[in-house]
């Protein structure tokens, strides 16, 4: 299937998500802020893009639900789809990509989604012009994804025709693989936190700020810590208890970061 991904609105915005993950990590403040305020201002709520955004997700996100309930989500979803003003989301689109291209470069379009396949499906389903028997197949295919089925599994996605897509994938895994899981949770919540005026990130932050202070009061009780180590570990205490009381900033990020790998480093020599 041809498929225009730069007319994908829910793989722009999986797009930009991965390069500020990526500005994140390496540090540069300047390209993190300039993705940030593109997603704040593109992907404002009520703006046609996040509305579509809410299509992709419903669809993406859904699992384990009965099939007919399925099928039925599906046909809601695309009945309340078709009611987006389609020229406003084409323009729009044609925004973003225009500022992305000017202010980012085209290395953004080379991101890897994991979940491309499902999202061109999708795609697929809300375009009117797609075949009757393709989008019924792919409406099929949806639908038992909702219901538990692997259809669409991200896991079946394997970039076999494009050197080029497969160089950089391995580059890109070769690049962040080490975050640990806690860090990827993190900035995931870190990154989309603009959605819900930052109330994942804030539930999250404090059982994670919880579970790092027990982490690190079990150090400073053990037999065999030395007094340096101690001292260190009471510090990083009372960062955290600081973070605690106190609105999270964008640049507690990486403090809490260090945290993490501080936190699984000397777990690992209990």
């Amino acid at each position: 299937m041809k498929h225009n991904k730069k007319r994908n609105t829910a793989f722009i915005y999986e797009s930009l998500v991965k390069e500020l993950t990526k500005a994140i990590v390496d540090k540069d403040v300047q390209r993190k802020n300039t993705i940030f305020s593109l997603i704040q201002e593109c992907f404002v709520p009520s703006s046609p893009l996040a509305e579509e955004l809410v299509f992709y997700k419903t669809l993406l996100e859904t699992k384990n639900i009965q099939p007919k309930i399925a099928e039925k989500l599906l046909h809601e979803t695309k009945a309340a789809h078709s009611k987006l003003d389609s020229r406003q989301v084409f323009d729009a689109q044609s925004q973003l990509i225009s500022k992305i291209n000017k202010n980012l470069g085209g290395d953004v379009w080379a991101n890897f989604v994991a979940n491309y396949k499902s999202l061109a499906s999708i795609n697929a389903i809300f375009n009117t012009k797609t075949a009757v028997k393709t989008r019924v197949l792919f409406e099929q295919a949806i639908v038992d994804a909702m219901a538990g089925g692997e259809a669409t599994s991200a896991s079946a996605m394997k970039p076999i025709d494009n050197l080029t897509y497969r160089s950089f994938i391995e580059k890109f895994n070769d690049r962040y693989h080490t975050l640990l899981q806690e860090q990827k949770d993190l900035l995931n919540r870190f990154i989309t936190s603009f959605a819900d005026d930052g109330f994942e990130l804030r539930v999250y932050l404090n059982e994670e700020l919880r579970r790092l202070k027990s982490v690190l009061v079990d150090v400073t009780q053990r037999e065999t810590t030395g007094t340096l180590v101690k001292e260190k570990t009471a510090a990083v205490l009372d960062q955290l208890e600081d973070l605690r009381k106190r609105e999270f900033v964008d640049a507690d990020l990486q403090k809490v970061l260090k945290v993490q790998e501080l936190a699984q480093e000397l777990s690992s020599h209990d």
